[in-house]
């Protein structure tokens, strides 16, 4: 036996949609936030160093980056699994409000 379809239209709102886009847009940038800071501030000491000795090689930046942010991954690494978990319990959570007949 066949089952009927149903013509059930679910629809999520535009304000749902911006609310969930502004969410992801700040936990994104929570979390990304340490790692590019700490490479930004190598690539800029590095840089200086570089001026100062009139050493110009591209690659002597890429070392000193790794391992600050490896360190940072490190440090900050549970704390950022963290605030990704948090953000998609949210998600889910949101899921059965935000899925609602028309």
């Amino acid at each position: 036996m066949t089952r009927p379809m149903t013509s059930l239209v679910l629809a999520v709102s535009d304000a749902d949609v911006v609310h969930v886009a502004v969410q992801m847009l700040w936990v994104t940038a929570k979390v990304c936030a340490p790692i590019l800071m700490v490479s930004l501030a190598v690539g800029f000491g590095m840089s200086l160093l570089q001026s100062v000795t009139q050493l110009q090689d591209a690659t002597l930046t890429f070392v000193p980056k790794l391992i600050g942010v490896a360190l940072v991954i490190v440090f900050a690494g549970n704390w950022m699994l963290g605030e990704l978990s948090a953000f998609t319990t949210m998600m889910f959570d949101l899921i059965p409000t935000l899925l609602r007949d028309n």
